[in-house]
């Protein structure tokens, strides 16, 4: 994932002498009811929770988890201090949601989402569409290091094809997901790959290269399952609705390849590390320029007074805030062309603050260290740390609801244990990407989570058991950790490092050359 703000969660200072430390029963106390509260919320209001539902139960966990905070001698400017340095992290992904939400509005309004949508619905097989669009965004985010860019552009088209071809919308999703994290766990050029190594201590590609016996066994599992589920549940593949989404694309936009230069430019932008707030606002920019060159017709169907200068203006405006809403006579294709605007990421955004909240107070009254001391006091063995560092990592994403800080905050806890056991950095940072990046999009509250559902309009509780790289990475972790497989002591990462800077600069002897 790539977002452009600088982690650094840690408490706020403690100069109080009588705060007291946190018991087992303080920490757990709040995450119990937070889970219990989420699940109820989850039963009552079902694929709705997260417009509202979810946002009541973290404040609710959160004020637990203040007055615990209270209880132990924290004053509430301390914890206020806390809430906002951590409500800050967030800031960057702000931004970006709402630059997403800008871009898919006009990407919509210039074409460049219907002629994905056009040219997916004529291209691609039916049969083998799930692996398909997992290879497709695996590639592109290898590319550029960002799960988040290709799922607001390649994904928003693939999950436009998936309706057209009467594809489960949920499955496609899950390949999304699957491959999008698989190339951002991969690439040089995403942060989170480059902040897990250098929080652990480890070198940036000795971590990339120690990461493969995770990553390619979940992925290779994943594809062959995605191409199972194709050849088991091609759709309901209809000629004759095919051709009614086709000709009403061609009806109402005009369509055509030079329409996906937008795509182009800010995937180039990403791959050019231009940062992801600034890459996507052009990219939002350009569309509305496209719009205005190529889908005049369009507009002036959108204008209430007529094609006049200012309503073109006013209709690329709103599409950045608002989106767009085009009636096709036809529902499907409505539910394609219609969306995006930088309104349609608010209920995202809200999510995320309460989320940060609770995240927040439970780091800075110590409830959440609490936690991971407990969890390195259970872990007895090299193979049980790892293991141990996996799980932590993942509960971080659920209860600080950031996936930034289910990276830092373990790699921070556990680097000394690891050290003391003789372990190298790089199964730390290894262990933080398995528990915490992957896994960050599978829980709805978390940033990554409210974020995919925001762009594919599918909930993370929906295409979970779908994204199967994602829970497949941790699993696979696991198994190498329990058998001692591929676990690196430290002579083993030294003399591994040593090599690989040998075979980056050549090892020329000056004699011969």
């Amino acid at each position: 994932m790539t977002r452009n703000d600088s982690p650094s969660p840690s408490p706020v200072g403690s100069t109080a002498s009588t705060r007291k430390s946190a018991s087992l029963i303080d920490a757990l106390l709040p995450v119990v009811v937070l889970i219990l509260l989420l699940a109820l919320s989850v039963y009552l209001f079902g694929d709705d929770s997260s417009s509202g539902a979810n946002q009541i139960a973290l404040m609710l966990g959160g004020g637990l988890a203040t007055l615990i905070g209270l209880k132990n001698g924290y004053r509430w400017a301390d914890i206020e201090a806390g809430v906002t340095k951590g409500m800050s992290l967030t800031l960057g992904a702000f931004l970006i949601l709402f630059s997403i939400g800008a871009l898919i509005g006009t990407w919509l309004l210039a074409g460049t989402v219907p002629s994905m949508i056009y040219f997916g619905l004529q291209l691609l097989n039916p049969d083998l569409f799930y692996v398909s669009s997992c290879i497709l965004c695996a590639v592109v985010a290898l590319c550029i290091g960002s799960s988040w860019t290709v799922a607001a552009t390649i994904g928003v088209a693939l999950i436009g094809v998936a309706t057209g071809m009467n594809l489960s919308p949920v499955i496609t999703a899950g390949a999304i997901v699957s491959g999008a994290y698989f190339g951002d766990k991969l690439s040089p050029l995403s942060d989170t790959t480059n902040l897990a190594p250098a929080i652990a201590g480890a070198d940036l590609f000795s971590h990339i290269r120690h990461m493969l016996w995770s990553t390619v066994p979940a992925f290779l599992v994943s594809l062959l399952l995605f191409t199972l589920l194709g050849l088991q549940d091609g759709g309901d593949f209809s000629p004759e609705r095919l051709n009614q989404l086709t000709q009403g694309l061609e009806q109402h936009f005009a369509l055509g390849w030079h329409l996906l230069l937008p795509l182009v430019i800010t995937l180039g932008l990403a791959l050019a590390k231009v940062p992801a707030f600034a890459a996507i606002s052009i990219g939002a920019i350009v569309g509305g320029f496209w719009a205005l060159l190529f889908q005049q017709q369009l507009i002036a169907n959108l204008a209430a007074e007529g094609p006049t200068w200012q309503q073109n203006v006013m209709v690329i405006w709103q599409a950045l805030y608002q989106g767009v809403s085009i009636d096709t006579g036809n529902s499907d294709l409505n539910d394609l062309v219609s969306g995006g605007g930088m309104g349609s990421m608010l209920g995202t955004v809200w999510l995320i603050m309460t989320a940060m909240y609770f995240g927040s107070v439970m780091e800075t009254t110590g409830l959440l260290k609490r936690l991971v001391e407990g969890l390195i006091a259970a872990a007895h063995s090299g193979g049980r740390l790892i293991v141990t560092t996996i799980f932590t990592a993942f509960g971080v994403n659920v209860i600080s609801a950031d996936q930034y800080i289910s990276v830092v905050m373990p790699a921070r806890m556990f680097k000394g244990a690891y050290g003391e056991r003789d372990l190298a950095p790089e199964n730390l940072s290894r262990a933080i990407e398995d528990g915490g990046t992957v896994t960050s999009a599978l829980i709805p509250w978390n940033t990554c989570g409210a974020y995919m559902h925001s762009v594919l309009g599918v909930g993370p509780l929906e295409y979970a058991l779908y994204a199967f790289f994602n829970w497949l990475s941790p699993l696979v972790g696991i198994v190498c950790a329990l058998f001692g497989w591929k676990v690196l002591k430290l002579p083993q990462a030294k003399a591994g490092l040593e090599q690989l800077q040998q075979r980056s600069t050549g090892n020329q002897n000056p004699a011969s050359a």
